[in-house]
């Protein structure tokens, strides 16, 4: 059975807009996690890149931290994202299977290219466009979290990644929020995250 947490723990999702960093503080003056979440002591377990949006766990829990980012338990994250041009069936399968990324090899990932584009909150500063090549929208599924991986992973097939959202962390997902607004785990929730990982 997994150890019962701690009630004093923080556990957070927030919907981290395109251009915040993923930290509560910035030397330079940069838009933080702190400008949307008002409490102190938590961090984020797992980060999303600065030009990269979605979903992430904020927690001051830091044994369930580490379970949730450590490779040895491998908890899917879901990603969208919007490459360059409409991918082939065998740059789908590639992605599937792995592609050589900085010299190694990716895990195999679940990729679904989706046949609409999905309904999302419109981004502050558009991607940019080109009004000869079409755009299409993936539906990615990672056990591994490499730095950057989904972009060199769609670059690497010959289709860069123009827009990318996190919206399901194992069994939590955005739902309802909108950029920029977090909110507390339900205890059902939480029970639901604690047996995935100590499973």
């Amino acid at each position: 059975m997994p150890p019962t947490a701690a009630p004093q723990h923080r556990y957070i999702l927030f919907y981290k807009p395109y251009g915040v960093l993923s930290a509560f503080d910035d030397s330079e003056g940069q838009t933080t996690l702190a400008d949307y979440v008002p409490f102190a002591g938590v961090e984020s377990a797992g980060r999303l890149d600065q030009d990269s949006e979605g979903l992430m766990l904020l927690t001051d829990d830091g044994a369930l931290a580490h379970r949730l980012t450590h490779p040895d338990h491998k908890l899917p994250k879901t990603y969208l994202a919007q490459v360059e041009g409409v991918p082939n069936e065998t740059a789908l399968a590639r992605l599937r299977c792995g592609v050589l990324v900085k010299g190694k090899m990716t895990a195999p990932a679940e990729v679904a290219l989706l046949a609409q584009e999905p309904f999302l909150p419109e981004r502050l500063v558009p991607i940019r466009e080109n009004a000869q090549v079409p755009t299409r929208w993936l539906r990615i599924v990672l056990r591994e979290g490499r730095k950057r991986q989904v972009r060199h992973m769609t670059a690497a097939v010959g289709y860069p990644t123009l827009r990318l959202l996190r919206v399901a962390i194992g069994p939590l997902s955005l739902e309802t929020l909108q950029p920029g607004e977090w909110r507390e785990l339900s205890a059902e929730e939480l029970m639901t995250l604690r047996r995935r990982l100590y499973a």
